[in-house]
């Protein structure tokens, strides 16, 4: 033990005096440059060499050699990959009612018929005897489908004869059939909205409508839904912040009345704006062809703002003309880019032709019916008083929408807990009073942040009993339910 210590001593002693000699080392005390250079300057210039000197070495990396089969095996076993498919949780598992006849203004669910509030069967037209007609001919002529995409032998004459009664029907120079609804927003906004181009949406718009604006890959900024002065803000901001906003395309996109709240759009402050910062303009006239307007041409004839100021027109066939299908309608130009550009028309399958039929009949019959629209908005003139002191709900859509939309007027707290407390309202009316409603239930993919509630689609072909058996029925369930969850 006394070794080892004397040799640690003798050790630190060595090192002490090495110290010592270097500093007092002749050229540790030289001057350079009229500087004088101490000994501590010279250690720290050494350790500074040597410092660059490992800077620039490459790192060491050590050799690379393949894994064994027992190492890929044991990898192999503790690799969990994600799941296909998200949990299901309860609200997933909830099974809607199923419909044993066809949806007109009454129905068949679970083998009782029930006043029916669930079909955007606007004019009634659902189970016309004309259309059954028209499609049982078409059906004769020409099969039920068409087998090929427009541009591959899937153009039949009706399908040309349809876009021209569509284009007559609302002033415009041409339009487009597609063979789903839907696939009209899916494949018409990102055939015009690209990589690096603006859309200003309002927050409001349907699922359709943004999976659209995602599948173009523009920028996109909501405003708040149906606020010109969200919408006016934004615009200028855009403008202001972006000093490429002039070289860029820029779009606008809004729905005619929308399917989340019922509410209408502004449609004359939203072109004088889309004018003013020059903006193009999108409108989905779905909820508003064959309501809206003197003779049902939609938002445009109701606000009085000629078809021309508005870019690009799209609008599905499965709500007031009672078909299935939708359309795009505009100037020449915007359509043709469409039969060549827009993937729902290149490469889906052409709307079955029976289809095609029954929508030129369609619009015959809103041309030659007036009446059916008056009726129309009678009825809705008339569930909306009669709902306008429902206990707890509030109806916050426009009055002369089609789709009545009543909302809590406090709320749970949570989006979650609002929709089981309308939920609870719509089954009871269901299994107790024999009214079909439904809730504004959104799935996973919808983004949409409106608050929740009931809507309640208006039928030219509802009658009056039917009308007051439903805001009759409402009002017991929010008096007796309502009370509960207070």
């Amino acid at each position: 033990m006394d070794s080892t210590v004397s040799i640690l001593a003798n050790v630190v002693g060595a090192t002490s005096d090495w110290v010592r000699s270097v500093f007092e080392f002749q050229f540790a005390r030289a001057v350079i440059f009229e500087v004088n250079i101490g000994g501590h300057l010279f250690v720290e210039g050494l350790l500074l060499v040597v410092i660059l000197f490992l800077l620039s070495q490459k790192s060491y990396k050590p050799p690379k050699r393949p894994l064994t089969k027992k190492e890929i095996d044991e990898l192999c076993e503790e690799w969990a990959p994600e799941p296909l498919i998200p949990s299901i949780t309860d609200e997933m598992k909830r099974e809607p009612p199923v419909l044993e006849s066809a949806a007109g203004p009454h129905t068949i669910v679970n083998g009782k018929d029930v006043v029916n509030f669930t079909s955007a069967n606007y004019l009634g037209l659902l189970g016309s005897q004309e259309l059954l007609e028209t499609c049982t001919t078409a059906l004769e002529k020409y099969g039920v489908g068409s087998c090929g995409p427009r541009g591959f032998y899937g153009t039949i004459d009706v399908h040309l004869d349809c876009e021209a009664r569509i284009a007559k029907f609302l002033g415009t120079p041409d339009s487009i059939l597609y063979s789903y609804g839907l696939s009209t927003m899916f494949s018409a906004i990102p055939a015009f909205c690209k990589k690096g181009d603006v859309v200003i949406a309002d927050e409001g718009v349907h699922w359709g409508i943004q999976n659209g604006l995602q599948l173009s890959r523009s920028t996109i900024i909501y405003f708040k839904h149906n606020n010109m002065e969200s919408l006016r803000n934004t615009l200028e901001k855009v403008t202001q912040e972006n000093k490429q906003a002039r070289k860029l395309r820029r779009y606008i996109v809004v729905e005619a009345v929308y399917q989340n709240s019922g509410k209408i759009a502004p449609l004359d402050e939203i072109i004088k704006l889309k004018e003013k910062y020059r903006f193009r303009m999108l409108l989905d006239e779905s909820n508003s062809i064959g309501v809206l307007g003197s003779s049902g041409r939609g938002l445009t004839e109701h606000c009085k703002v000629p078809s021309d100021k508005i870019d690009i027109i799209t609008a599905a066939m499965g709500h007031a003309l009672a078909t299935e299908g939708g359309f795009c309608t505009g100037n020449a130009r915007v359509i043709d880019h469409q039969r060549l550009s827009s993937s729902g028309y290149v490469f889906s399958a052409s709307l079955p032709p029976y289809l095609a039929s029954a929508t030129i009949k369609a619009i015959d019959i809103v041309e030659e019916k007036p009446e059916l629209l008056v009726k129309l908005r009678q009825n809705i003139a008339m569930l909306t008083k009669g709902l306008s002191d429902i206990k707890g709900l509030e109806i916050v859509s426009d009055p002369l929408s089609p789709i009545i939309f009543l909302a809590l007027k406090q709320s749970t707290g949570s989006s979650k807990g609002d929709l089981q407390v309308l939920e609870d309202i719509a089954d009871h009316v269901l299994k107790e009073e024999g009214v079909f409603i439904v809730t504004s239930k959104r799935s996973t993919l919808d983004k949409c942040k409106l608050p929740v509630g009931i809507r309640l689609f208006i039928s030219a072909a509802h009658s009056e009993s039917d009308l007051v058996k439903a805001s009759e029925s409402l009002k017991r369930a929010t008096a007796s339910l309502l009370r509960a969850h207070d």
